[in-house]
């Protein structure tokens, strides 16, 4: 495990319903067998591959609390550079639309940055959709949610000033090999295809209708796949096409425009 020292401090004060700090601050505290009890569990279930993120039912994006479950793929800090990018070019967007929200993060943290905005966000799955209405209204973030694939149920309230999407980009070939924890999430928010970017490629042919003029696209893609959808843009139309590394220097968000 990546980080057994956090993982084990989040599960031990979610088990005892602290914050973190009180473990340091209540450090030599006896516990009762209850308490450990519960804590054993969630060590074992960590230990047999579940993530952290479903074993606590939330993760933070954003600076925004959100909840998740095995109904959506668990927000990474790598999609918060995503949010940068669209909130960088998509400033003063009046109509937003985020597509396979999943858990919704993306669309709530523009909504909270970009409370003019009338925000739209698209989902496949009714499941993850719930969970996406359920943390928007948490927040308090009026988003219109639509269920469809990817850009069909959002036609109707277009055109929009900018798009967003984090698609599927994991190759088909690839998921038997990933963590069980990732292997472990919705494998229809995973699998992207032979190359990854079946779906990508579907969105990037339909983002001139979705697209108002001046409208931007933005997409987060796996690494090495940033030339590839750069070309897709170009080919689409698409003008100003950029790429932004996440945190990590991986080329993981590509961004166009609509002349």
């Amino acid at each position: 495990m990546e980080t057994p020292r956090l993982d084990a401090e989040l599960l031990t004060a979610h088990a005892l319903g602290l914050p973190r700090l009180q473990l340091y601050i209540q450090f030599d505290r006896p516990l009762s067998p209850t308490e450990l009890a519960a804590i054993r569990e969630l060590v074992k279930r960590r230990q047999a591959g579940e993530s952290v993120a479903y074993l606590l039912g939330k993760k933070e994006f954003f600076g925004l609390e959100l909840a998740v479950d095995r109904r959506v793929l668990v927000p990474r800090p790598d999609t918060e550079t995503l949010v940068d990018e669209a909130l960088e070019r998509g400033r003063g967007a009046a109509r937003v639309a985020d597509v396979a929200t999943g858990s919704g993060a993306i669309a709530i943290a523009l909504a909270s940055r970009l409370p003019q905005a009338s925000v739209y966000a698209s989902d496949v799955s009714a499941d993850a959709l719930a969970v996406a209405r359920a943390n928007a209204e948490r927040h308090g973030m009026a988003i219109t949610f639509v269920e469809g694939d990817l850009d069909a149920p959002l036609a109707a309230h277009g055109p929009f000033d900018l798009v967003t999407a984090n698609l599927p980009y994991i190759l088909t070939g690839e998921l038997a090999a990933l963590p069980p924890e990732v292997r472990a999430e919705p494998r229809l928010a995973l699998d992207g295809g032979p190359d990854g970017l079946a779906l990508v490629r579907r969105l990037v042919v339909a983002a001139p209708r979705l697209l108002a003029a001046g409208g931007v696209l933005v997409l987060e893609v796996g690494a090495g796949q940033a030339p590839a959808t750069a070309e897709l843009l170009a080919a689409a139309g698409l003008t100003a096409v950029r790429l932004r590394r996440d945190l990590g220097q991986v080329e993981r968000v590509v961004s166009g425009q609509k002349p």
